[in-house]
């Protein structure tokens, strides 16, 4: 459980009894979102027109914004809704997280365990599963037809009830990974299940480009450590104190593909050696004035990980019951009793977070393991976002990865996700500051807090560029920090989609890593006017054509990326021409363009965009290229051919030289491929 996760489970209690609170803190459980209708909404309404101009619109448009579970206000800039699909049975009103892809489908997350969407017609996604299998967080990976979910509270069950497990000690409990053959997707079957000692928060799946017998899953589980009686090695001192430690290390499950049942963790990787206590800020002034003013108004509060925050009455109400029972009263607190608990409270949250979180202590946090972990095995790398550190990690021998770097940084709070770009020379980190609860993206809120931090890679070293973050504020009623996103292949450039719970989602070119510019989004009103209520995009990936995301509380929405004077209509048809037979984003894949005329002009289209190379020589290039199209045979073979030697002359006295040698690259390719490859890039679904 992460130190962010604890504070908000705190701060968000329900039960009403002492064991029933504690269950509920050490199961990890997300604020319940409010109660959703039944169906599906229809479109988002007129398409909007495609906006030429590179400024973002002003006012923006995302400020203001109508609150609403299913009618919100909407606002969109270079994107389209294509559809919302609400959760549905006992999904309904439960947390949506993260998301993994297969062929036409669209696998979603839940804490209530996971539902299958086909997005075949992006528009009109149909439910193909909904498999309810209750734990926290239900993240979900999948190769071929293995498909693979995280579980980590200490309620989930390796039979998928939903009555919980009451024991402290019980062979009912999975925390760990449960492995499903998904070979009939209509009815996925659990072949194997594998316990770690700390459950899993989030994991990646790791595929190795040089094993094809087995895939590799490192399990990111921050929770409490579990008893040695229910799992034995399990063991929760400190390294110094015993070497076996379950803490300061990830576990690493090697998975046989022809007999998964045989799934087990194989090692454990010790990347927090030598790391102490990272740099880390306090809190924001908003949120130091909202709780002396709730404290002014006699609510409680106690300090958690340096930040004051106020507790709810579901949390004060059984202390006090405590309290009178103690003294042999009856009826309503007295005035002694709540001043006997305001001496007492911040101790009985001291406890609570220190039963949960083993890196805490009043000296400060020291991350003991990581959130989540994006592997790219075409370069031999991974990037670790590892609570109070970013890592640059070595994973060509999978089972084995070693740590080649580590940064911390006194804005970032707690390190949550990582992305590379396609060509592996920069690595992004997301901050998810508040842990995904809390609303910071407020106007008074720093900018640089919540943010993404955009490294490059030198040397193995990693060298920080530049901060991006979401650019509208937002209501004290939105959940908002950075979260998961994905790379849009878009060629010669780095262009990136990225979720922020209930700021939506944002599309931004970072190629430039020092400067990274908002060139898309889309966003809804809160969803309550009256109160912070969960809810927002949890992740936003582009996958086979379309941006899908999953709404915390609303379901799965579908956009289609449009061109504009940011992006030009050639370079997202060279992006929808890649397709990929399954897609995990923590996995992160090698985008290759196959050939196309979409391709070679989309890279006429960036040469004119920086004027990196004549206006008459692009004119000419686009002209043969039209030329060429129009011709078949060995009459289109030659053209191209010629036009390639002719785009290579231009690269010693162009502008930028290297992407017109790209330039030259996709028409030489283009004069080679099939007639059939060669034309427009079309997607999955027939844009």
């Amino acid at each position: 459980m992460t130190r962010h996760r604890v504070a908000r489970d705190i701060t968000g209690i329900r039960s009403t009894s002492h064991s029933a609170r504690l269950l509920a803190l050490a199961a990890c459980a997300a604020s319940a979102t409010a109660c959703a209708h039944s169906g599906m909404p229809a479109n988002s309404g007129a398409s909007p027109a495609a906006d030429m101009s590179v400024n973002a619109p002003s006012p923006d448009p995302r400020v203001g914004l109508k609150a609403g579970l299913w009618d919100a206000g909407q606002a969109q800039w270079n994107l389209r809704l294509l559809s919302n699909s609400r959760p549905t049975g006992k999904f309904l009103g439960e947390t949506n997280s993260d998301l993994a892809f297969s062929g036409p489908y669209a696998i979603e997350g839940s804490y209530n365990g996971f539902q299958v969407w086909d997005i075949s017609n992006p528009s009109a996604p149909t439910l193909k599963t909904a498999e309810y299998c209750p734990a926290s967080q239900s993240d979900v990976s999948v190769y071929k037809t293995l498909l693979f979910v995280s579980g980590e509270g200490t309620s989930g069950r390796i039979d998928c009830g939903d009555q919980g497990v009451k024991d402290t000690v019980s062979a009912a409990r999975l925390r760990g990974i449960r492995i499903f053959d998904i070979s009939d997707l209509a009815h996925p079957k659990n072949v194997a299940n594998v316990q770690t000692c700390r459950g899993s928060h989030t994991h990646t799946l790791v595929v190795d480009p040089n094993d094809h017998d087995n895939v590799y899953i490192y399990v990111s589980g921050s929770a409490g450590v579990r008893s040695p009686s229910e799992l034995p090695g399990c063991v929760s001192a400190r390294p110094e104190q015993d070497p076996n430690s379950s803490l300061f290390r990830i576990e690493i499950i090697k998975v046989p593909l022809a007999h998964p049942e045989q799934a087990a963790i194989v090692s454990s990787a010790h990347l927090f050696t030598g790391l102490g206590t990272p740099q880390s800020h306090g809190e924001a002034a908003a949120d130091r004035e909202a709780a002396a003013a709730e404290r002014a108004k006699g609510k409680f509060t106690a300090t958690i990980f340096g930040d004051e925050t106020v507790l709810p009455e579901e949390f004060i109400k059984p202390e006090l019951e405590q309290i009178v029972k103690a003294r042999g009263g009856t009826g309503a607190a007295t005035s002694a009793d709540s001043a006997t608990l305001r001496q007492a409270v911040q101790g009985i949250v001291n406890k609570m977070v220190a039963s949960q979180c083993p890196g805490c202590s009043d000296k400060g946090f020291t991350p003991t393991q990581c959130h989540d972990i994006t592997v790219y095995p075409s370069i031999g790398l991974a990037g670790g976002a590892c609570e109070g550190y970013g890592m640059l990690i070595d994973i060509k021998d999978p089972a084995h990865p070693v740590r080649l770097d580590a940064v911390s940084d006194s804005n970032f709070s707690y390190w949550h996700s990582a992305t590379f770009n396609n060509d592996g020379t920069k690595l992004l980190f997301s901050d998810e500051w508040g842990g995904g609860g809390q609303p910071k993206c407020r106007a008074t809120d720093p900018h640089n807090w919540g943010a993404d931090a955009i490294f490059t890679i030198q040397g193995q070293k990693l060298v920080f560029q530049s901060y991006y973050k979401m650019l509208a504020p937002q209501t004290p009623y939105e959940n908002c920090v950075a979260h998961n996103g994905s790379l849009i292949p878009i060629p010669g450039r780095d262009i990136m989609v990225q979720a922020w719970y209930q700021g939506g989602i944002s599309v931004f070119d970072w190629t430039d890593a020092a400067h990274p510019k908002e060139i898309a989004f889309f966003d809804r009103g809160p969803v309550d006017s009256t109160r912070l209520a969960d809810g927002g995009e949890w992740s936003a990936y582009w996958y086979n054509g379309v941006i899908v995301g999953s709404e915390i509380a609303r379901g799965l929405d579908v956009w289609e990326l449009l061109p504009s004077g940011l992006i030009s209509k050639n370079e997202i048809d060279a992006a929808k021409s890649v397709h990929l037979p399954e897609l995990n984003v923590q996995g992160q894949p090698k985008y290759v363009w196959p050939p196309s005329f979409a391709l070679a002009r989309a890279y006429a289209d960036q040469l004119e965009r920086s004027q990196g190379l004549s206006a008459d020589r692009i004119t000419a290039i686009r002209q043969a290229l039209d030329a060429a199209e129009k011709a078949s045979g060995g009459q289109r073979h030659d053209a191209l051919t010629q036009l390639a030697t002719q785009v290579d002359g231009d690269a010693g006295g162009a502008g930028d030289g290297a992407k017109v040698r790209k330039l030259a690259d996709a028409v030489r390719q283009l004069s080679s491929a099939p007639m059939a490859s060669a034309g427009t890039a079309k997607t999955a679904a027939g844009d």
